[in-house]
């Protein structure tokens, strides 16, 4: 069902009775925000931080990676601890497989595999599905490489990659396991890359209005930016189901175009775009605990894992998206933080650790020129790449909407046609 439709069907009260059969959950890299390897203890905290957030309209029991490999192991992958972590804690989770700069995934399959074997069922009925690559398209299209975001990967490797992880996983208890993509709302618009559409379950966009300076990116229009990326991404995907994998707005930082980063600002902004999702749409929060260092925009709604937040969570009845409005959403700028740039919340070059491309988990959220190549695995935050480069680019923001809204209308006609 469409996500406009599914807000004016499902108007259900948002609150102490959130509906829980949709996914609620924050992302989480491979690194504390020191850079340090996060252990088992590390995650199992931020597991139980998650779910036990006072205020929270419902339970946030599932939480998305970036790789399954280990931070530090990259040479001889381990397996990541965040899965015995979740065994432990009964967490859910969305499998990510880093798949930047490279052309095998074998290290992040094997390390994948080595965890069902020692966990079996018990990991495998927490795993709600599995993203094989985060914002790679972004990062080599035009504005990608214009605004530095990293190093991606083409839609050929990465179909190729789905198939990998598909063949790789068919004897094993997650044969049947959907698959997605992870990438901003301009790279799924974008007919080049359609045939990762075509090859994955569900899609997921990354969507940041805080960065999206391109557009009147103020506080009060963040969520028509938001409700027009979704509804770009979801004229392109058919029948099949569009989710949020990253989106927020930062507490500390940098005024990007007409957004101010403070506490009060980011709590409105969980008000008025995070209660209209809850519920509705499957959503990962960024986030829960800020993790790069280097990057001085900070998105965590807690200090130190606190189940006390920054701000208040609890969400009024009834929060629905206004209508994708043409000038303020469609293709205009990006996607939100991620939308430009790299996909991982950490911020480092490209890989999931942080690294140059290894697995372990910095990689910029939202991709762009200051959170580094396009991240690490780790997840530490979106970066300012992705304010200018999340959509457009350097093509011209009208330039980019019309294009957009085109393929839009093209891929809806198909889709009717067929």
């Amino acid at each position: 069902m469409r996500f406009t439709a599914l807000l004016a069907v499902a108007a259900a009260t948002v609150g102490s009775a959130i509906a829980q059969d949709l996914v609620m959950g924050f992302n989480a890299g491979a690194t504390t925000d020191t850079g340090a390897a996060k252990t088992q203890e590390d995650f199992e905290k931020e597991f139980k931080t998650a779910k036990g957030l006072q205020g929270a309209p419902g339970k946030f029991n599932t939480i998305r990676l970036y790789t399954n490999i280990q931070a530090g192991t990259e040479q001889d992958p381990k397996p990541i601890a965040a899965f015995a972590a979740a065994v432990a804690t009964d967490t859910k989770l969305l499998l990510g497989v880093w798949a930047s700069g490279t052309t095998s995934i074998d290290g992040e399959l094997n390390a994948l595999t080595a965890a069902i074997k020692e966990h079996g069922t018990k990991l495998t009925d927490l795993i709600v599905g599995i993203s094989v690559g985060s914002e790679d398209l972004y990062r080599v299209s035009e504005p990608g490489i214009r605004n530095k975001s990293g190093v991606g990967n083409s839609a050929e490797q990465i179909v190729k990659f789905i198939k990998d992880v598909r063949s790789k996983l068919a004897d094993t208890p997650l044969s049947k396991i959907k698959v997605t993509h992870v990438d901003t709302w301009t790279a799924w618009v974008n007919v080049s890359n359609k045939a990762v559409i075509d090859n994955v379950d569900f899609l997921s966009v990354n969507a940041f209005p805080y960065y999206e300076v391109e557009r009147n990116n103020s506080l009060d229009n963040a969520a028509n930016l938001l409700s027009s990326a979704l509804s770009a991404t979801e004229g392109v995907a058919g029948s099949k189901d569009v989710w949020i994998t990253e989106t927020g707005w930062a507490y500390s930082g940098k005024t990007y175009g007409a957004a101010d980063a403070t506490v009060d600002n980011a709590g409105k902004y969980w008000k008025e775009v995070g209660c209209a999702l809850f519920g509705k749409k499957n959503v990962f929060w960024y986030t829960l605990r800020d993790a790069n260092p280097a990057n001085d925009v900070k998105f965590a709604i807690t200090d130190n894992l606190s189940t006390k937040p920054r701000y208040d969570l609890s969400c009024p009845e009834k929060k629905e998206l206004p209508s994708p409005s043409s000038s303020s959403a469609s293709p205009s700028g990006s996607a939100g933080p991620k939308s430009s740039g790299s996909a991982f919340p950490s911020g480092g070059a490209a890989s999931p650790s942080g690294g140059a491309a290894s697995p372990s988990g910095n990689a910029s959220v939202s991709g762009g020129v200051a959170g580094g190549a396009s991240g690490s695995a780790t997840g530490t935050g979106p970066t300012p790449a992705q304010a200018t480069g999340n959509a457009p680019g350097a093509t011209s923001v009208s330039a980019v909407n019309s294009m957009a809204m085109a393929l839009s209308v093209v891929f809806a006609f198909a889709a009717f046609a067929l």
